[in-house]
């Protein structure tokens, strides 16, 4: 195929040659294009461009063609960018209808109460883009750097702008300096509180201070041989309270009933409030089976669900058979407590009459799941680690955590019992038995695997019940610690420190502080707040907080943020607790996915002397068992989930 012939450089050659035959020009530049007349150069010509103007004006024309065509993919980009961003935002209210949708009666009963609350702060972040747009522009005229006076106003915009001045520093700018130093006193003494825990916990670790029991129960590998008597081994009643537990009531069940115990003198009560009657038939399916392995473990469900978890374990303690057990294990459904925790609790009562409750330290299975547990192990490593510990130590009292604790029912009993009065019936008893002279033992050392919310809306509920409960067991008992015999400093300690810093004081300022003064600020700069106390103090508190857990440091900054977001949740479930607002009485279950302490099983289950792989099959689909090992003439199968699902 022959080359396609340049029609441009064509036309301009002939209009140069017109040129040269009409005016008959001799220049350089025509003697350069052609020389006829000479035969040595017939077949050859010369041709200078360098006064090509029809040149340069074609390369500006597809200059500005090509300048056309970036605009035209810059605006296409524009528009596609603006088309992803409302196709989005359409798709964020659709799915926040289908599950508002969705929600429970009891969800949009609180819902409504809770709406007051978040149309306030909607109010509030209006009037603050309000005053932001009003200050841009009081900033390009000038006014920031000039003030203008009423007398001066030139017009309308700068008229206002002088009267807003005015009313800024004469009206709004004083009750917010009073604001802000209350809130910087009451942040001041609760960091000064939050550094006297860590100090203490340094303290403990440095003296290696921790409970010592008077005995110790012997492994069987270190017995020689003897003959174990069954009276050192009290009679003890485990209780796991649950319901609607599909994804985790097989495996606290599992860790429970392989206690390292004499089954004589334990028995295990699954107290089920569930009203989905396949997950009933599922934990009976599993307590039978327990049974037919020799376990004692009894099944109980209530027709009529009232107090909750409260209420449940007040109708399990009333059982007749009771009164032959001396303590009390309780576990929450997703609790995996060690074959040893018994072994490692019990002996502590032990010649110490005054003990009326063993706690444990709460692990995580699930702690590196995603950004959110990782935030919660935070706070729960502080509270067990340094508050829990430093509490235990030094004034033998602290908050039951409802769960992983081994009570004395004759404290229990002495106290009242369990009461349906608040949602926080955990911290309810424990105040009661503080009142009663009882003493309490905190063991960091003795561990149970559980689960932390991986999802937000799960967490937030949570933390609504566990902010607005103590406010209302504050508000019941408050005369009663007056009216108590204990000495004035123990009061002191539970209303100044346990209730009001702990409980409303910290949510209280965190809130006010750093949610609206510190916006406020922004337009009020009258009432500015010092930087040691928007940077400095708050940093060297997350560093504590985070000091025992120091592989989340990475995370200090999201850790910050986290919980000055939180603090709208918790304000708000304090205000509602402590005035019956809203949902205050209401619980939630905290949801479970059922995860599984994998790493330990898989230690265990390698540090083994023998092992013999076996197929075995049970009935529920999820517990497929792999794997049988023998330890001290007993079996421990362990099966896909990585459970301990039997020890016969």
């Amino acid at each position: 195929m022959s080359k396609q012939q340049n029609h441009e450089f064509q036309q301009w050659w002939n209009k140069q040659r017109e040129n040269h035959l009409n005016h008959g020009n001799t220049s350089s530049s025509t003697d350069l294009l052609f020389n006829d007349h000479k035969p040595e150069t017939s077949n050859f010509l010369a041709v200078e461009l360098g006064n090509a103007d029809l040149t340069v004006d074609k390369e500006r024309t597809r200059s500005a063609r090509q300048i056309k065509h970036v605009w035209l993919l810059k605006l296409i980009q524009v528009a596609s960018s603006i088309a992803y961003v409302a196709t989005g935002f359409v798709s964020l209210v659709k799915t926040a209808n289908r599950r508002i949708g969705a929600e429970s009666s009891s969800d949009r009963f609180s819902y409504r109460f809770e709406k007051r609350f978040y149309r306030v702060i909607k109010v509030f972040l209006v009037v603050v883009v309000l005053l932001l747009a009003f200050e841009v522009l009081a900033y390009f005229r000038g006014w920031h750097f000039s003030p203008p006076t009423v007398r001066q106003a030139a017009d309308l915009v700068e008229f206002v702008y002088a009267h807003w001045l005015e009313v800024r520093a004469d009206y709004l700018a004083p009750p917010l300096r009073s604001l802000t130093n209350v809130c910087v006193v009451l942040f001041l003494v609760q960091s000064v509180d939050r550094l006297v825990l860590v100090v203490g916990c340094f303290w403990i670790r440095f003296k290696r201070i921790k409970p010592v029991a008077e005995f110790e129960y012997c492994c069987s590998e270190d017995s020689g041989g003897g003959v174990e008597v069954e009276e050192d081994y009290p009679m003890v009643l485990v209780q796991i309270p649950m319901c609607n537990e599909r994804e985790v009531y097989q495996q606290s069940i599992s860790a429970v009933c392989i206690q390292d115990w004499p089954r004589e003198r334990m028995l295990v009560q699954i107290l089920d409030d569930s009203d989905d009657t396949t997950v009933q038939a599922l934990i009976k399916a599993e307590v039978s089976r327990w049974q037919h392995r020799g376990v004692h473990i009894v099944y109980r469900h209530r027709l009529v669900r009232t107090g909750y978890k409260a209420g449940n374990l007040k109708s399990a303690m009333s059982c007749d058979y009771v009164k032959d057990y001396e303590f009390v294990a309780i576990f929450d459904a997703d609790f995996q407590p060690a074959p040893d925790f018994l072994k490692r609790t019990i002996p502590h009562f032990k010649g110490n009459d005054e003990l009326a409750l063993v706690q444990t330290r709460w692990c995580f299975v699930n702690k590196d799941e995603n950004l959110l547990t990782r935030l919660q192990n935070i706070n729960l490593t502080f509270h067990f680690e340094v508050e829990q510990q430093v509490n235990g130590v030094f004034i033998n009292f602290f908050g039951f955590n409802g769960t992983a604790g081994v009570w004395r029912i004759k404290a229990l009993e002495d106290c009242g019992g369990w009461l349906e009065r608040t949602t926080v019936e955990d911290m309810d008893i424990a105040v009661r038995a503080h009142l009663k002279g009882w003493k309490f033992i905190y063991l960091n050392d003795v561990k149970c695997m559980c689960e932390l919310p991986e999802s937000y809306a799960a967490y937030k509920k949570q933390q609504h019940r566990w902010h607005s409960g103590p406010m209302q067991l504050f508000r019941l008992c408050f005369m009663d610690i007056i009216r108590s015999k204990m000495s004035f400093l123990k009061k002191a300690n539970l209303i100044f420190l346990f209730f009001l810093l702990r409980k409303l004081i910290l949510p209280f300022y965190s809130f006010t502080l750093f949610c609206i003064i510190l916006p406020l600020t922004m337009f009020l700069p009258e009432a500015q707040l010092p930087a040691w106390v928007v940077c400095y103090v708050p940093g060297i508190m997350s560093v504590l907080n985070i000091l025992p857990a120091p592989r989340s440091f990475p995370f200090i900054v999201p850790y910050l943020l986290f919980e000055n977001t939180m603090s709208v949740t918790k304000f708000n479930a304090m205000i509602s607790g402590l005035f019956k607002l809203g949902s205050s009485y209401e619980w939630v279950v905290t949801k479970k996915l059922g995860r599984s302490s994998e790493s330990d099983l898989l230690a265990f289950a390698e540090t083994e002397e023998k092992e013999k792989e076996i197929p075995l099959s049970i009935d529920h689909p999820r517990s497929r068992i792999f794997r049988v090992q023998e330890r001290n003439g007993k079996t421990v199968c362990i099966g896909r989930n990585l459970l301990l699902l039997s020890f016969c």
